[in-house]
């Protein structure tokens, strides 16, 4: 009895812990997939609500600017996948004008003005100078396209003040991709490679050289700009007038507006066969002939105009522009987009040129090469009384320009657009906002 009273006195303390051990391991248990259960509905929830809101947010950026789904940015296919930096500059086109509250109202039949630049700051300011003295300027909207981002660009351009402004961004620059399509992709072959025989990616063009990211951003700037500009914007995409594009690089005279208004209105009765107006001749070496009467004549690329009927021609040639193997968007117009319209392309200009072409670098040479753009970091344009007012009269009779010459069709093109992705991307720049 004694050993059994025993026993049990010295075996109970022993299993009491295990109990409470093993109870506690069950308690533990259901604690832990409680927890873990509230943890995981939590995380759906607010998986949920980011979603909804993410979508909310979206659809009230979309309805408020303009920007639907069949933008590039989440719409329809767009070969590379858009990275930190594109999906913020796609978001700043989605913002809008700046100085509503300096410029309330622009005019009725006011022309829109499309400034599209590249990285020469040097450029940009003598050509922001120069339009912050055309008359009219502070009458209508100026927005400017940027190919990238760079941070001197963006402050010359947050810094006017003389008339409503806004900057959109190519959020598919190769300037925006510094790795991989459209910029540089470790895998390219590069200049003359075999793809075949160097195990890399790339489709060369009719001269055996392999796509530069530096040089076909050219290209698919105007395109995307283009697209974007007259179906894109809210600001832009219900706009029937007149369009001007200008390039960093062109100085526009005082009179510049005054005179463009006046040749879209005159275009119609004028010269009904005109594509177009432009502020300088085709010959950007020309000041003009200074005579009395209205030149119709090629269309060049100094200061052109034209409407949205205009821009659905071109448009429609969207695989001729898109497959022509030239890295230059006015050479591919030149050569392979006009002539397949059937007839002359001409513009309707004065005889006296209101733009002037003052660039020495092209856009893809950049900041870098400061001191070979610009003579002693200045450029010298004589602007004379004539060019601060209006100079063209309505009175004056046509003078056409037949032939002349240029490129023309037939020729096929300088190369460096030869890769199918460049090409594939073009074609998604024109369908990204149709469905």
């Amino acid at each position: 009895m004694c050993r059994m009273a025993c026993a049990v006195k010295v075996m109970a303390p022993q299993k009491k812990p295990r109990i409470r051990d093993a109870a506690l391991r069950r308690l533990l248990s259901v604690v832990l997939i409680t927890l873990l259960a509230v943890v995981l509905l939590i995380s759906v929830l607010r998986t949920n609500l980011n979603s909804d809101a993410l979508t909310r947010n979206s659809n009230e950026i979309d309805e408020t600017y303009g920007v639907g789904s069949n933008y590039s940015f989440g719409g329809r296919k767009i070969v590379p996948v858009l990275n930190e930096l594109s999906i913020l500059l796609e978001k700043r086109n989605r913002l809008p004008p700046r100085n509503i509250d300096l410029f309330p109202n622009l005019s009725k039949d006011h022309i829109t003005i499309v400034l599209y630049v590249h990285n020469r700051p040097q450029y940009l300011q003598i050509v922001v100078q120069s339009l912050s003295q055309v008359i009219g300027i502070n009458e209508t909207l100026l927005i400017v396209s940027h190919d990238g981002y760079f941070e001197e660009m963006n402050k010359i351009v947050e810094g006017i003040k003389f008339c409503r402004l806004k900057q959109i961004y190519a959020p598919y620059s190769p300037h925006v991709f510094p790795v991989g399509f459209p910029g540089v992709s470790p895998a390219d072959c590069r200049d003359k490679e075999n793809p075949n025989k160097n195990h890399c990616e790339g489709t060369a063009d009719q001269y055996g050289n392999h796509r530069s990211p530096k040089i076909v951003s050219l290209k698919h700037h105007w395109w995307w700009m283009m697209n974007t500009v007259w179906d894109g914007l809210k600001e832009t995409n219900q706009h029937s007038g007149h369009i001007l594009f200008i390039e960093e690089d062109h100085f526009i005279f005082p009179n510049a507006y005054r005179n463009l208004q006046l040749l879209t209105k005159l275009k119609h009765k004028k010269c009904p066969n005109c594509y177009a107006a432009n502020l300088a001749p085709f010959d950007v070496k020309s000041r003009g002939e200074g005579w009395e009467s209205l030149i119709a004549e090629r269309m060049g690329n100094v200061g052109y105009a034209f409407n949205r009927t205009i821009w659905r021609k071109i448009h429609r040639k969207a695989r001729e522009f898109c497959f022509f193997d030239d890295y230059n968007w006015d050479i591919t117009m030149w050569a392979t987009v006009y002539p397949s319209f059937g007839g002359p392309v001409y513009s309707l200009r004065g005889p006296r040129t209101s733009a002037v072409h003052f660039g020495k670098c092209g856009l893809h040479q950049g900041q870098g090469e400061k001191a070979a753009c610009i003579d002693n970091g200045m450029v010298k344009i004589e602007v004379e009384e004539t060019d601060k007012v209006a100079n063209i009269k309505p009175d004056w009779k046509l003078h056409v320009y037949r032939h002349q010459t240029g490129y023309q069709a037939g020729f096929k093109g300088w190369g460096g657009w030869g890769d199918v992705r460049d090409r594939q991307l073009c074609l998604d720049f024109a369908n990204m906002y149709h469905t």
